[in-house]
């Protein structure tokens, strides 16, 4: 792969990652809005993408917005909210085409700027407020989008998990708000929470493609100025030490049970032994290969399906299961006999260096499209940490089969979860 050059300039108010390549007909600009995960905020950062999609002052109405957008050679946008470890992000995402195969004289990086810059910086509304019909309009679609997470059985089962695994630490939070919040939320204070987002978060501005002899950097500067302020955030990681495993059953109308169960790995993408953690998952539960799937579906048939995750910026494993609601107690006992035989070393040098192999293509395949090589990049500000897509895919490489079991010994399980159906199983 080609080397990933990235030049991060440190501006009043930003920091400006310049990603110079000629790989892609397209040039991403992507800018993320950092703050701490906060009961008191998440629902208000959850409503915002919602609005700012609505309308600016130079485009009024939705409508009008996706019309300067598709004049502006067919440019996407997309803009949303998440939490990655105990920070609360919203990401503003513009794909605009690369002026190299456009034959037409618009500059169009400085046009897509000045759109970003308007849906930003000048929603519709007034100078104290939004529009007052656009933030009740869009409540209700946030109330729908929470009220539907109960649908999906498979997000709400994990969303379950963390409620009961991660109580009293800001990860419990649910990163698309809370209904009961809604009603206090008005246009005008939603645009004084809004008004204190844009000074006080932490502001990464991310420019990948073939830039050309833009001089992006004062463009930028010209649409994204803030006041110079101290805007680091500390990047706290909570971790617990586990007394006794929780265990949850709950019951509703399913057919299929959702067994999901959650691990503290006290490992982030800080540690040094972060890369033996993704080759630990690997194994565990993260390909087709893993212990999980041959085990838990393959071998024994007790599972739908069968697969495991990490989170980066929070040392937290899940494991994910949809089974038969009677066959809960053998399918928990065989996914926690996974983890003991990895905690105790049963997987050959041969599955390590396949899973590595696996590990590293998947990487090469994140870093194939633009917006996910770009948070790639940005786990570094997360994590405060420097280091190299191609520096991390070394480390990957060099994995044995003692870090592996390192990792092992770092894994705890916290929490296991279960939505069953009515009248189905029970812990007893």
């Amino acid at each position: 792969m080609q080397p990933i050059e990235e030049e991060i300039i440190i501006e009043n108010g930003y920091n400006l990652h310049l990603i110079p390549s000629k790989k892609y007909k397209t040039i991403n600009m992507i800018v993320k809005f950092k703050a701490p995960l906060e009961r008191t905020t998440v629902t208000e950062r959850a409503l915002l993408p919602y609005i700012l999609q609505q309308g600016t002052e130079k485009y009024p109405s939705a409508r009008e917005l996706r019309t300067a957008l598709d004049d502006l050679f067919g440019t996407v946008f997309t803009i949303d909210s998440a939490k990655k470890g105990e920070s609360h992000i919203i990401t503003a995402r513009m794909e605009v085409a690369n002026q190299a195969y456009l034959t037409s004289n618009v500059e169009i990086i400085k046009e897509a700027l000045a759109l970003l810059n308007q849906i930003i910086f000048h929603p519709k509304g007034n100078k104290e407020s939004f529009d007052e019909k656009i933030v009740n309009r869009e409540k209700q679609t946030l109330k729908q989008k929470i009220d539907s997470v109960i649908d999906d059985k498979m997000s709400y089962a994990n969303m379950r998990l963390i409620d009961e695994m991660c109580q009293k630490e800001p990860y419990q939070l649910h990163v698309q708000g809370y209904e009961e919040d809604l009603e206090a939320i008005d246009a005008k204070n939603l645009f004084d929470y809004y008004r204190t987002m844009l000074v006080e978060d932490e502001l990464d501005i991310y420019v990948l493609g073939d830039l050309g002899d833009f001089s992006i950097q004062e463009l930028i500067a010209t649409y994204f100025a803030r006041e110079k302020e101290d805007r680091n955030q500390p990047n706290p990681t909570i971790t617990q030490k586990i007394a006794d495993v929780k265990e949850i059953v709950e019951a509703q109308n399913v057919q299929q049970g959702k067994l999901h169960l959650g691990y503290r790995t006290n490992i982030t993408f800080s540690d040094p032994l972060y890369p033996a953690l993704q080759v630990f998952n690997g194994i565990f539960g993260g390909f087709p290969s893993s212990k999980l799937f041959m085990n838990v579906r393959e071998k024994h048939s007790l599972a739908y399906y069968a697969s495991s995750r990490f989170e980066s910026h929070k040392g937290l494993l899940f494991v994910f299961s949809g089974i038969d609601p009677k066959d809960y107690k053998q399918a928990k006992n065989i996914i926690i006999e996974q983890m003991e035989a990895m905690q105790s070393g049963d997987f050959s040098d041969d599955q390590v260096e396949e899973t590595k192999q696996m590990v590293v293509n998947q990487f090469l395949e994140t870093l194939d499209h633009p917006q996910g090589l770009i948070e790639v990049l940005y786990h570094q500000i997360l994590a405060d940490l420097t280091i190299s897509p191609e520096e991390l895919m070394a480390k990957i490489k060099q994995v044995k089969k003692q870090d592996i079991l390192e990792v092992g010994k770092r894994l705890e399980l916290d929490t296991v979860y279960f939505l069953t159906s009515q009248g189905g199983n029970s812990i007893e």
